[in-house]
């Protein structure tokens, strides 16, 4: 649509989470001359935002302020000793809050910062004050489980938005997370509900640690009344465009359309990018644009064109911020409007077959497809 816009939420105590750096993520070594910064820093982010004002699409964007969350709006999902831990951690100084999270005294202003700038991203558009919200947020959300810190994350802040949706009366809610991690804290979350369909695409990392436990098979399909609204997309190693466009087109697409959400919320990660040293996919600038072009012409047809992208992980902290700005050129309809300045890596669009399959037949016990 000529003349679709989107607006962005951004706050500036995203920039008070200090993870210092190291041996990646991990402490420094001496061993090592140079630390490096640790993967879930400031600079990623601050691209992102440089390349989305300075880039074409900018004038297509408002920017907005992003707020903070109440403890309350947390304790919507997760457990008040959870959230009372983060905090008293935090405020006594930090450190290793989780294997490979690290926290400092200023991590708590950001974890509210991110939470509620998602929140309030919703919020604006179920206001009406815009159809299309993207909140640029860090620390990361996807991983944290209700009572758990796991991978970066501190509170399920995608999740959070859409609990704030339901509670605000919308029926039917769907989570698209295309980062390349299993979104197993937002799985957590609804794994026992219906009113939030949670579809996370993701290369075949499995349960990486105690913190993380569920696997991402596409045999975890939720329980009780959420039997079937969990569905888990593995993509093989590799796996790039054609095969991550396929499993939006012959999973996600068929399920959105037999839930008909009233909105829907894409978990935004980068992650999955060719370039990424977090991940083991060959997604390019095109790849990203071709999901966003999928993801809101579902908005269109099922929700009004309303549709809410939180900012997940996203690692290559130069390309990350050109696959957002392809992203959102995917969601503004405009095609290609800044060339992908490193794209190279082949395209096998027989890669992805076996994970899409796998999601297909496990959800045909519940969706007609």
């Amino acid at each position: 649509m000529a003349d679709r816009s989107i607006d962005v939420f951004w706050h500036d105590d995203s920039m008070l989470h200090d993870t210092g750096s190291g041996v990646f993520e991990h402490p420094p070594s001496p061993l090592i001359e140079v630390s490096e910064l640790h993967p879930e820093n400031d600079v990623r982010i601050r691209n992102i935002r440089s390349c989305l004002q300075r880039g074409p699409v900018g004038e297509r964007l408002r920017w907005r302020d992003g707020r903070h969350a109440t403890v309350a709006e947390l304790e919507m999902l997760h457990e008040p000793g959870y959230v009372e831990h983060v905090k008293s951690f935090c405020e006594q100084g930090g450190g290793v809050l989780a294997w490979s999270t690290v926290v400092t005294t200023g991590s708590w202003k950001a974890a509210l910062a991110s939470a509620g700038t998602a929140i309030g991203a919703a919020e604006a558009v179920l206001d009406g004050d815009c159809v299309t919200a993207y909140a640029l947020v860090r620390p990361p959300g996807h991983h944290a489980q209700p009572a758990t810190t796991d991978g970066y994350c501190l509170f399920s802040n995608t999740a959070l938005a859409a609990e704030a949706a339901r509670r605000r009366g919308v029926e039917r809610v769907a989570i698209i997370d295309w980062d390349v991690h299993h979104g197993n804290g937002t799985q957590q979350c609804f794994y026992e509900r219906a009113d939030v369909l949670s579809i996370s695409l993701h290369m075949p990392h499995g349960s990486w640690s105690s913190s993380h436990p569920q696997t991402g098979s596409a045999l975890e399909a939720g329980l009780g009344d959420g039997e079937g609204y969990n569905v888990n997309i593995e993509l093989d190693y590799g796996s790039g465009d054609a095969a991550y466009v396929a499993a939006m087109e012959r999973v996600v697409t068929p399920i959105i359309d037999a839930y008909v959400p009233q909105l829907i919320l894409i978990a935004a990660g980068q992650d999955a990018s060719q370039f990424d040293p977090n991940g083991r996919q060959n997604v390019s600038c095109s790849g990203f644009r071709a999901m966003g072009e999928i993801a809101q012409r579902l908005a269109d047809r099922h929700c009004d064109g309303r549709m809410v992208l939180v900012q997940e992980g996203g690692y290559a902290r130069s390309y990350s911020a050109f696959c957002m700005h392809a992203t959102l050129e995917g969601v503004l309809g405009t095609g290609e409007l800044l060339p992908d300045p490193m794209a190279y890596m082949p395209d096998d669009e027989l890669r992805g077959e076996a994970g899409i399959a796998s999601a297909r037949g496990s959800m045909r016990r519940y969706w007609r497809f």
